[in-house]
């Protein structure tokens, strides 16, 4: 078992394992935590936890999520994992000429034009709907009484939010439809600091609203009616009919055998896939230490090698050029392995045979358990608020190209490149629980150095999350982290890799891993040192 038999990282951590027997509730915030826990003493499931969690995460959390962003979900019930994909389409007045009639070359990152249709609600009401088991309306509530009565904001949310400001300053007097941001974000002009109290009437009642719809005010009444005049008012490409039209989708997920774990994630056009690729590449590789220079270097060829293959073929699936089955298989991995050599190379996609995020995981004492994520893409977003509802509308757009002959070109209707990824784990048909780690392109980064950490090095699921992490950043650009070995940056940098030492760890993911031993039933999770995590326990 992953858990019990691991071994502590050797650098020191402010976190101990934590363990508990009839619920777990891991996240970024340790308000959204209490409210997930809450829950399940109340007599709900981790499902509920979940929702509940979520809706509060995007009040105590608007740096990351919000009620306008999509989300996506792993949930484990009854001997079977369950694939949620409830990210949104594109406007069908969205196009590649009315981006660039309106004077754009690529996609821009603020304002209406990256807009697509959220999905987080639709992702609440149908979880609850299949899996749940108290009122919708009571999952809401605690998130109704943050919003309505104040909050005190965490450290590393209060920086991120003046973050925020700060980009959304600089870009203000391009885009006036970002006006209501400023209204309903600030206080009195300025980002809350840490520890202040944060109140926002006007989310609390648009969530009252969706508690007592189940969300359906969303997308087919009176918030629907709300968003869509607000759209058509100033210049959004965003319509009733396309929040009408909208439902999430069950999925089946996909999944790679890593020395005897399944690793699971959502099928495109999420990025998990990105992770899997870069599993089976490095699964034909024996790793002895984890801190080493070789161990590192694979693992950053590796990534490089999935990333390109990613981004030139995961799309929505219709649009695809190749088939999951093609980009996992066997000889494939084995091509792309026979490239990684002694030197760092500049990443290019193969030729296979044709064919501001936040994570959280729960577990109840039933065995029932979820890997939910979900996001406003950048941050807040595209910097656009629906006047007078709290509705922070998500960015995701902005992933499209404009290319006509590029996978992910933009389309009315279509579904973009997709970021945010949960994760789960099993072994022979039987759970251990679920993982994820939030962060834009660095998601399946953590998700390839979390599993390797977990089933490689022998890490605890606190310990798998302590250790220092890497990232690609495109070319031969790689970044580690301030508290990994000071030898390994030279000696990657001899072997070809243009190196940065990173002192900000927000860019480097927040993780939440939660796992539960197969005899005896006892949970045990890790949560992220980089944020404000934190893990209630029941």
């Amino acid at each position: 078992m992953l858990c019990f038999s691991a071994q502590d990282y050797p650098y020191p951590s402010q976190r101990s394992l934590t363990f508990a027997r009839r619920g777990m509730v891991a996240t970024s915030q340790p308000l959204a935590a209490q409210v997930g826990l809450d829950i399940l003493r109340r007599g709900g499931n981790a499902i509920d936890a979940a929702i509940a969690t979520a809706a509060a995460l995007t009040v105590v959390e608007p740096t990351g999520c919000g009620i306008g962003g999509d989300a996506f979900a792993l949930v484990w019930v009854k001997d079977r994992l369950y694939g949620l994909d409830a990210s949104g389409h594109a406007p069908q007045a969205l196009s590649v000429d009315a981006v660039r009639g309106a004077g754009h070359t690529t996609m821009p990152l603020y304002g209406w034009t990256p807009v697509t249709v959220p999905g987080c609600p639709a992702a609440w009401a149908e979880l609850s709907r299949r899996f749940g088991r108290l009122p919708f309306a009571e999952l809401l509530a605690p998130a109704i009484e943050l919003a309505s009565d104040g909050f005190p904001v965490s450290p590393v949310i209060a920086g991120l939010w003046q973050s925020g400001l700060d980009k959304f300053r600089a870009v203000q007097a391009q885009h006036p439809e970002l006006a209501a941001w400023f209204d309903e974000f600030l206080l009195d002009g300025r980002a809350p600091f840490a520890g202040e109290i944060f109140a926002n009437p006007a989310q609390a009642e648009t969530l009252q609203a969706l508690a007592e719809s189940r969300c359906e005010s969303f997308y087919r009444g009176e918030l629907a009616r709300t968003i869509a005049a607000h759209s058509e008012r100033s210049g959004g490409y965003l319509r009733a009919d396309d929040l009408a039209a909208y439902q999430p989708q069950w999925v089946e997920p996909i999944s790679l055998n890593y020395r005897g774990y399944d690793v699971w994630e959502i099928p495109p056009s999420g990025q998990g896939l990105v992770a899997l690729m870069a599993l089976n590449i490095l699964k034909g590789f024996d790793f002895g230490e984890r801190d080493s220079p070789e161990t590192w270097h694979r693992q950053l060829e590796a990534m490089k090698l999935a990333y390109a293959d990613g981004r030139a073929y995961i799309a929505q699936p219709d649009c695809m050029r190749v088939s999951v089955a093609d980009l996992l298989s066997d000889d494939y991995a084995a091509s792309r392995r026979a490239l990684i050599g002694a030197r760092a190379l500049e990443p290019h996609p193969g030729k296979p045979r044709a064919g501001g995020t936040v994570y959280l995981a729960t577990a109840d004492g039933e065995g029932n358990m979820v890997s939910f994520i979900q996001s406003n893409y950048h941050g807040f977003g595209s910097g656009v608020v629906v006047p007078g509802t709290g509705i922070a509308l998500q960015n995701r757009g902005a992933e499209f190209s404009l290319d006509t002959q590029h996978v992910n070109c933009l389309r009315p209707g279509k579904k973009t490149f997709h970021t945010i990824i949960p994760g789960f784990l099993s072994r022979n048909g039987v759970p251990l629980g679920p993982f994820g780690v939030m962060g834009a392109y660095m998601q399946p980064q953590g998700h390839v150095q979390v599993v390797m950490n977990l089933v490689d090095f022998g890490l605890n699921p606190q310990a798998a999350l302590d250790a220092p992490r890497w990232q690609w950043l495109g070319d031969k650009r790689v970044g580690i982290e301030h508290g990994a070995p000071r030898s390994l940056a030279a000696v990657l940098a001899r072997h070809g890799h243009h190196v940065e030492v990173a002192h900000d760890l927000t860019s480097y993911g927040r993780g939440q891993i939660v796992l539960r031993d197969p005899v005896s039933g006892v949970l045990c999770g890790g949560t992220e040192p980089r944020t404000d995590g934190h893990i209630a326990v029941w």
